[in-house]
């Protein structure tokens, strides 16, 4: 367990906190281009790390991310006149450009200079891999936006969903990343018989519910591996990544799509999700699409008009009683459900001081020290060596039926190899 300062310091990401500051370090994504297609279109709200910002689209292309508030009498930007390479606040008329500068002051006398004063806080924002990257740290730091695998797929080839979630982003990491619940939430009251055994609902996940763990640090963040007992003396491995400051990449099962998500902080009890499903050899099939849309595989189906999940905890996550007696071990519909009504369930931010962890808790023990050492190092001085390493993280997530002896080599070919089936 973590003592009361340990959580505290591993949660709260507002400006000038340790966690907020090393997260700050790195880009973060915050909308999908397509969410900010128009040029000169409406401005989008956005939240990040605490801060309330608005996103919009410029004349030529580019897209700027501003304070939601106007240093005038901070009125809202969001209902702004998105124009001529700016954002105009409606209150009094003053436009800010991209990068913050006020360009025009038409309740200031003509002559006035007062314009050359006042800004608006602006943070800068790049478009990679079909999403908007924002990066909120110190400028003389600004690394390059981290080169993941999904990126060099066509855009075709890949499926992305957002929506929001009512928990702290170190929880919805742990949920991610620990594997032995795979075994007991998300499984059926019935053994399937159509499921090979090495798959996420198979004969391996079923029989072996304690499964052995091997976790490296990696110069993007961490390898976690969980062993299940397989058929011969082999081991079933399935290995999942946490990427910093908080992403992670999902093994999938033989022919199913890889799976990538970012867990951006958007507070200190809310984040925001980005998820990627992607192949590497074909286009994502359009019943693969219809599946996703309807929140399932790892994505959900958001409010009309919002970015909330439908299931939540004002309809219990929709669980249904009589499903979870004879069909499945929850009766809550999908797997993204399944694990928010855990996540959620626990509170906004968990208390970490009353927990008991076990050996199936490696991996998120591993993850929070890596997030607590990196803030306490960023503290003394010593900047995050991942934020530096843009190439380091196109790795790959991976399961297989290997012997033991083989698995060091089969992390080295299937992380870091040519592209690959699935499995």
């Amino acid at each position: 367990m973590l003592s009361q300062a340990e959580n505290d310091k591993l949660t709260r990401t507002n400006a000038e906190t340790p966690m907020g500051e090393f997260v700050r370090r790195f880009w973060l994504p915050f909308l999908t281009a397509g969410e900010l297609a128009e040029n000169d279109g409406p401005p989008q709200r956005v939240r990040l790390l605490g801060e309330d910002l608005i996103a919009f689209r410029a004349t030529d292309g580019t897209v700027g991310l501003v304070e939601a508030f106007c240093p005038h009498r901070r009125a809202p930007m969001f209902f702004g006149r998105n124009e001529e390479h700016g954002l105009r606040c409606v209150y009094h008329g003053w436009k800010f450009d991209r990068s913050g500068s006020c360009v025009d002051m038409p309740s200031e006398p003509p002559d006035s200079l007062f314009r050359e004063k006042v800004r608006i806080g602006a943070y800068p924002v790049r478009e990679a891999g079909g999403l908007l990257w924002a990066y909120l740290g110190p400028a003389p730091m600004m690394p390059d936006v981290p080169h993941f695998g999904w990126m060099d797929v066509a855009d075709d080839y890949r499926f992305t969903g957002r929506w929001l979630q009512r928990s702290n982003f170190v929880q919805a990491i742990e949920g991610e990343l620990d594997s032995a619940h795979l075994s007991s939430l998300h499984q059926p009251v019935a053994a399937p018989t159509d499921m090979p055994a090495a798959s996420s609902f198979g004969r391996y996940m079923r029989t072996d519910r304690a499964p052995s763990w091997i976790v490296r640090e990696r110069p993007y963040g961490l390898s976690v591996s969980a062993r299940r007992v397989a058929d011969g003396g082999l081991g079933y491995f399935r290995t999942n990544h946490f990427l910093l400051p908080s992403a992670t990449l999902i093994a999938p099962d033989e022919g199913k799509a890889r799976m990538w998500r970012f867990w951006v902080p958007r507070d200190d009890e809310t984040t925001l999700v980005i998820a990627i499903n992607f192949h590497e050899d074909r286009p994502i099939g359009e019943q693969e699409r219809a599946a996703y849309r309807n929140g399932d595989m790892g994505f959900v189906v958001k409010r009309p008009g919002t970015d909330w999940p439908q299931p939540g905890p004002d309809n219990d996550y929709l669980i249904d009683r009589d499903v979870q007696r004879s069909r499945t071990a929850t009766g809550i519909p999908g797997i993204r459900v399944q694990d928010l009504a855990m996540v959620e369930g626990m509170g906004p931010r968990v208390d970490r001081t009353r927990e008991h962890l076990g050996t199936s808790d490696s991996a998120l023990i591993a993850m929070r020290r890596q997030l607590l050492r990196g803030a306490d190092a960023l503290a003394a001085g010593t900047e995050p060596p991942a934020a530096a390493r843009a190439d380091a993280y196109a790795v790959r997530a991976w399961s297989a039926v290997i012997d033991d002896a083989d698995f060091d080599a089969q992390c080295e070919a299937r992380e870091n190899g040519s592209k690959m089936s699935a499995r």
